[in-house]
């Protein structure tokens, strides 16, 4: 029985929800290792549970991801091509109604700032401003570990914590904005749960149930703005 028959039936056994799992290279033999899916919400389609990818590591070398399409064709998405790049290794994606297989090998895909899809960890509010400072002004912010769902982050916001481990200072109340400084508010939540760029009177952002987007830093934005920051070593 093939590897892509086993990730087949395996896609099939957890249809509607997405399956993943890992392509093996065992004593010189193709292998496929079913993980399990942790992710509960459509803000992420799939996540393998870290104990499964210790233990298929044990086994043999991670040669691939393999992960299920139940309702769209077997066409790398946005996430799929972003996270590829971030694992370094091909994915292989099967629709398990039409058994077609789709692919994708990192080829230093970046998405476009503006119009991305929002997937917790992947695309998400922290990781527009982690790409804009990289593209525009060639600094590489840490990618914080996020917990596995946004349900769990909403619990503890963690960019007051992360902020000055990041390079950035808080702002004094009467300092000015200034181009790329960063705006931590409260979107429906109790606690700083999302981040903004300041940038010539507007606001760039990623909130959940939208696409990327530059709108004006509208007084009802300036409400939920707690905390303000600017890179330290910017000028």
């Amino acid at each position: 029985m093939s590897w892509k028959y086993k990730a087949l039936l395996h896609a099939q056994r957890e249809n509607p929800r997405e399956s993943c799992g890992l392509l093996l290279n065992v004593k010189g033999k193709k292998r496929y290792y079913p993980c399990r899916n942790l992710s509960i919400t459509d803000y992420q389609c799939f996540i393998i549970d870290p104990e499964d990818y210790v233990k298929a590591d044990n086994i043999g070398e991670i040669i691939a991801v393999v992960h299920s399409h139940p309702i769209t064709p077997p066409e790398p998405s946005q996430a799929d091509k972003i996270s590829c790049e971030q694992s370094k290794l091909p994915w292989y994606i099967v629709n398990p109604k039409t058994e077609q297989w789709g692919e994708c090998i990192p080829n230093g895909y970046v998405p476009d700032i503006l119009g991305r899809q929002w997937v917790w960890g992947i695309t998400d509010c922290w990781s527009l401003v982690r790409d804009w400072y990289k593209k525009e002004l060639k600094i590489t912010l840490r990618d914080w570990k996020r917990p596995i769902t946004p349900e769990d982050f909403l619990k503890d916001p963690m960019f007051e914590r992360c902020a000055n481990a990041t390079g950035f200072k808080e702002l004094k109340p009467n300092e000015k904005l200034q181009n790329g400084d960063l705006l931590f508010m409260s979107i429906l939540a109790t606690g700083l749960n999302h981040v903004a760029i300041f940038i010539d009177g507007d606001v760039l952002h990623h909130l959940a149930d939208r696409l990327s987007c530059r709108e004006p830093y509208s007084e009802w934005l300036l409400k939920c703005t707690g905390k303000r920051y600017r890179y330290a070593q910017k000028s």
